[in-house]
């Protein structure tokens, strides 16, 4: 749409160049085009925002260049308009002169009007130099101009033959011009035939008369062709007018739906993205359909445009403003996930480095991370899968590392108390004295008994007390499998001796 601006400031520019009077429809034509295409630029620009790239409308400089054009366009119209005024209240005044003396020419005596036939017809001739008056005395002018011709030719007493010549000249001239009106009527473009029409009519008022008993019949058929043509603008402006009004009724209505539109929008309703999209398709078919409309009863046209522009910009502002807060809201959510990526990851990373882990500890700040992360809302989509990627990646690590730990753990303590059975049990293999089997009995259901009651005083409050307790448990669960293998001993000692 840019460059068919560029284009339209082209064509104006050229335009320029040219008279000006010439050329107002062709610049009216190129002001609503160019219009056309800056509406269509600034939803184009709406449509391709995303949520991080919203601009509101600007001015830009083709329009600004547009606009200096437009100014130079109207100053010169209006010198030439203020020149043309001079020159046609000039030619009234000098058309006041000249009818004062044909005033006196037609009221002279009779035996005068043959000397004063040379200038009035010199008066006449410079009549027709004379360009136009202003248009509120065109009629005044013209009926004093034809009055004093009527007159003063109707009383001159002057050779019949030199009188039928002038008539005979002046029925040529009308009669060209009935031809040219009846031509008219075949003309296609109504305003073209009517402007020429008009042109007739002021060529028709400064011919002079004819012969008295041929006025009423070349008249007629002058007039009787004028309004054929006259009735023809009148009903292709009805049309117009008629179609004006339709083209009114259909952007009324485009304006009601954008209301409707707007309605959810100016109640301040929630709506989701998927909403959004859907509105903004209805408003552009709307925008699309206004443009093929054409123009309303110049005295709505602006009125109804306007009211469709505050409901395209209502809706395309609130649009903005919604998704600028819906990127603000993305963006403190982005934070959030990354600290909590970066504090899975340091876990991830303790667990890995074979350093000592307070694993119960750790498991349960990694579960916090998890819970929070489901508490957090959505980020934008272009980094939700990859922070996901991460932060699941780092989770599971660390509760890798720490099955692997506790397996190793496993196997190297089950390592021990195999060991420790072994040489438990070697050491009482051989010993056959049953008091000394005895005091290993008692020594160790008190270690037993010590050990259940120092279990009870650790709390998990403190730190590394699960550890502790873990341990603690095992000790115990050692010193009794040494005792049902003393009292196994002990049976079977008792069994010998009996």
């Amino acid at each position: 749409m840019s460059a068919e601006r560029q284009q339209l400031v082209e064509e104006l520019k050229a335009l320029l160049e040219q008279d000006v009077t010439a050329v107002k429809d062709q610049v009216e034509h190129i002001k609503t085009q160019f219009y056309r295409a800056e509406t269509a630029d600034e939803v184009a620009d709406v449509e391709t925002e995303d949520v991080e790239n919203v601009a509101g409308n600007q001015t830009d400089e083709l329009e600004e260049q547009f606009k200096a054009l437009l100014a130079e366009y109207k100053a010169k119209r209006a010198e030439l308009a203020a020149k043309m005024a001079a020159e046609q209240n000039a030619n009234y005044e000098r058309k006041l002169k000249l009818l004062d003396e044909m005033k006196s020419l037609a009221e002279s005596e009779t035996d005068a009007v043959m000397s004063a036939l040379p200038r009035m017809r010199e008066l006449q001739a410079e009549w027709k130099n004379i360009g136009a008056v202003p248009v509120e005395k065109v009629q005044e002018v013209r009926k004093a101009y034809q009055q004093y011709q009527e007159q003063f030719y109707d009383m001159v007493k002057i050779n019949i033959e030199l009188r039928d010549l002038d008539f005979k000249k002046n029925l040529e001239m009308k009669t060209l011009l009935c031809e040219a009106a009846e031509r008219l009527q075949n003309n296609e473009n109504i305003v073209e035939a009517n402007r020429a029409l008009q042109q007739l009519h002021e060529e028709w008022a400064e011919i002079g008369p004819v012969a008295r008993e041929l006025r009423e019949e070349l008249w007629n058929r002058f007039k009787e062709a004028s309004t054929v043509i006259n009735k023809k603008h009148q009903a292709y402006f009805d049309e117009l007018h008629a179609k004006e009004q339709e083209n009114l009724n259909r952007k009324q209505a485009i304006v009601d739906q954008l209301r409707e539109i707007n309605a959810p929008v100016v109640n301040n309703e929630p709506l989701s993205a998927k909403k959004w999209d859907e509105l903004t398709e209805k408003i552009q078919a709307l925008q699309n359909e206004w443009r093929t409309i054409g123009f309303a009863p110049k005295k709505y046209n602006q009125s109804i445009y306007e009211e469709y522009r505050a409901e395209c910009d209502r809706f395309f502002h609130a649009k903005t403003a919604h998704f600028k807060e819906v990127r603000d809201v993305f963006n403190d959510n982005l934070k959030r996930k990354r600290a909590l990526v970066e504090k899975a990851q340091l876990l991830a990373g303790e667990a890995k480095s074979g350093e000592e882990v307070q694993w119960n500890e750790s498991a349960d700040q990694v579960r916090a991370l998890q819970a929070e992360w489901k508490t957090v809302g959505p980020v934008a989509r272009k980094f939700s899968d990859d922070l996901w990627k991460q932060f699941t990646t780092a989770c599971d690590e660390f509760f890798n590392a720490k099955r692997e730990a506790q397996q190793a753990e496993r196997a190297s303590r089950e390592e021990r108390r195999n060991n420790a059975k072994a040489q438990f049990s070697k050491r009482i293999e051989n010993l056959n004295d049953t008091q000394k089997l005895y005091r290993m009995r008692d020594n160790l259901q008190q270690e037993i008994k010590t050990a259940e009651n120092n279990i009870l005083f650790f709390t998990t409050k403190s730190k590394g007390a699960n550890k502790l307790v873990d341990n603690m448990q095992r000790k115990i669960d050692e010193l009794k499998a040494q005792l049902a293998e003393v009292k196994e001993k002990i049976k079977a000692a008792e069994e010998e001796d009996a």
